[in-house]
């Protein structure tokens, strides 16, 4: 079995609806017909190192803040960088954002702090600009899907 833990920050809601997508994604019965893929969800704040440690994939969401991440999820990064450094293998993942502007600093941004992380991008983030509309939905489903079977197939 494979551990993909999904970890979001939400002030309005939007990017939750995004993570809700994500979720249902690396749910969907194409994903279990190819292996058995446990999911944490978890916001930002209630995530922590044995997350990561527990983790073989990892979905992160944050809303644009100034241009950035979400403080919370920059938290998140900041509160368990030390505690997992040299002992957490390379861990394949993905980024979602809902943007007000077009979340490219955010993107930067993580791209950034995963370089200090043993992440691997697997896919280009998923930027969903201005109001959270089916297509928004429809990319974080499919991400969510991407992501699960990718882990669960031994891909990434």
């Amino acid at each position: 079995m494979k551990n993909l833990l999904i970890v979001y920050h939400s002030k309005t809601g939007n990017t939750q609806a995004l993570a809700e997508a994500v979720k249902a994604g690396a749910q969907h019965k194409d994903v279990i017909a190819v292996g058995k893929v446990e999911i944490r969800y978890l916001q930002a704040r209630a995530a922590g190192p044995d997350d990561l440690l527990w983790a073989d994939g990892l979905l992160l969401g944050t809303p644009e803040n100034f241009g950035y991440l979400s403080g919370a999820l920059k938290d998140f990064l900041d509160r368990t960088f030390y505690e997992v450094e040299g002992k957490l293998k390379p861990l394949p993942y993905a980024l979602f954002i809902s943007a007000g502007n077009d979340g490219s600093g955010a993107a930067k941004a993580m791209e950034r702090i995963a370089n200090g992380y043993p992440f691997i991008e697997v896919q280009k983030p998923v930027i969903c600009r201005g109001n959270v509309d089916a297509q928004a939905l429809n990319k974080c489903h499919a991400l969510g899907m991407t992501l699960a079977a990718g882990i669960a197939m031994g891909i990434f």
